[in-house]
């Protein structure tokens, strides 16, 4: 990648990417999703990290405000799945996928 592709990035957001990806429980997140083919029930995300669901909604929305995930809402069931456009455009990806 050259300085030029670099440049091309906004700042706000290669921040709120650094800061959604330091943290454990966030990287198990995207960990679990990059495993699967298909979006997760945000509750089966939450037992499988054996934490609240107060606690796990705060990380999700913390993925989800950083581009890298996308929740969907079906009527009181939430899931959510990698947003693979954010990804290719930071070229996170392989991280990822390599978590």
């Amino acid at each position: 990648m050259t300085i030029e592709q670099y440049s091309n990035y906004n700042d706000e957001d290669l921040i709120k990417i650094f800061k959604a990806l330091a943290d454990p429980v966030r990287l198990n997140i995207l960990r679990i999703l990059s495993k699967r083919e298909s979006e997760l029930g945000c509750g089966e995300i939450g037992e499988l990290l054996d934490m609240s669901k107060s606690a796990v909604s705060y990380h999700f929305k913390t993925l989800r405000e950083a581009g890298l995930t996308i929740t969907r809402k079906a009527g009181q069931n939430k899931f959510v799945r990698l947003n693979h456009e954010t990804l290719e455009k930071y070229s996170l990806t392989n991280l990822i996928n390599n978590l």
